[in-house]
């Protein structure tokens, strides 16, 4: 089972990957990770990958298709995946589209997880993330147990620039433009699912398996 996870950021795609992949015994794979994982490993293409972050650059999309194929042909991907935060527009998801054709392969779901913007604002504005072990947190929902203690390595918690509501804004802004035609393009692709977003997280989770089972 391939599943591509959508939605805005802050719909809480990433918690429910998480969830999918616990579920169905499939990696939960996030563009992030796979970076970080290259560039660690110091493979050949997370040096590549590196060449342009360290820049501030973004990664190309042919480099960054490239990792995660180079991802999916690994053994625990036998049975599918969950991924999460890639393809983010038209052109990434035509690529990959053809990449895994060529392989005689082809995305299942593509799970949108709808959420209003002025919900994301108040939702986002609550993350707290531990900068050392990149655990994250929301002081409403999912308070760690220590006021602004990370519960995993007992560092500090905090804001990051990127939740700020004036960030949130302007990130919300780039995902109408850019990623918002994806999911005319799933849904021409015969493969979108939507899920109501602002539901209690379990429900939303309940909701995308009764669309997987």
């Amino acid at each position: 089972m391939k599943i591509i996870m959508l939605g805005a950021p802050g719909a809480g795609k990433g918690t429910q990957a998480k969830q999918i992949a616990a579920k169905f015994s499939i990696p939960h794979i996030s563009t992030g990770d796979i970076f970080r994982a290259n560039i660690k490993e110091n493979t050949e293409l997370g040096k590549k990958a590196k060449e342009y972050m360290d820049q501030g650059m973004l990664v190309p999309d042919s480099l960054t298709l490239e990792l995660i194929m180079d991802r999916f042909a690994n053994a625990d991907c036998a049975n599918g995946y969950v991924l999460d935060g890639f393809p983010r527009t038209n052109p990434q998801a035509e690529a990959l589209t053809k990449a895994l054709a060529d392989k005689g392969e082809k995305i299942d779901f593509a799970i949108n997880v709808e959420v209003p913007d002025e919900s994301i604002v108040n939702r986002m504005s609550g993350r707290r993330a531990c900068l050392t072990c990149g655990a994250t947190y929301h002081i409403k929902y999912n308070a760690p147990a220590k006021e602004n203690i990370c519960d995993t390595c007992g560092e500090e918690l905090v804001l990051r620039d990127d939740d700020k509501p004036e960030t949130v804004l302007k990130r919300l802004s780039v995902y109408h433009e850019q990623t918002q035609p994806l999911i005319d393009y799933y849904k021409n692709e015969g493969v979108l699912r939507e899920v109501d977003g602002t539901q209690d997280m379990n429900k939303v989770f309940d909701d995308i398996l009764a669309i997987l089972q």
